[in-house]
């Protein structure tokens, strides 16, 4: 067992840049982030900014449910666009927690450098969402129900 000089520490901050109403508190947005060895910022922003920054930093003029900007590997900023997660979450019939929860991982694994532009990137990344969701408690998004 490592000791605690060598035992990597989260360092994850929460922002809210929307009424908390609904949104997952940041004790569980930590909970599930400490799955993943990170130092990151999740950002809970509303559909303005959401789709500010898909057009900004993706050309894509809409808000999507989670924004990845790594700055090293394993560090950066996560941004979660709670209107996006919450209509995807009724939509899919999930929880709005089990869909945070894959959205805060799936971010994570983007800044520890998972991708999924290819077919086996995806399926790696699929895998790993799936194995860190049932150790927080929650079924495949993957399957349907």
């Amino acid at each position: 067992m490592p000791t605690t000089s060598t035992r990597r520490k989260n360092k994850v901050s929460v922002q809210y840049a929307v009424r908390r109403r609904g949104v997952p508190s940041a004790a569980s947005l930590r909970r599930w982030a400490a799955l993943i060895p990170c130092g990151a910022t999740l950002r809970i922003v509303g559909a303005r900014e959401g789709r500010r920054l898909n057009r900004s930093f993706r050309g894509k003029n809409y808000a999507t449910n989670v924004l990845s900007f790594p700055y090293a590997k394993g560090e950066g900023d996560v941004i979660l666009c709670h209107p996006v997660i919450a209509r995807e979450a009724r939509a899919r019939r999930k929880t709005l927690a089990a869909h945070y929860a894959h959205l805060v991982l799936h971010g994570l694994l983007h800044l520890r450098g998972y991708d999924h532009e290819k077919k086996r990137e995806a399926e790696r990344m699929e895998r790993a969402e799936i194995r860190l969701l049932a150790r927080a408690g929650f079924g495949n998004p993957y399957t349907l129900e």
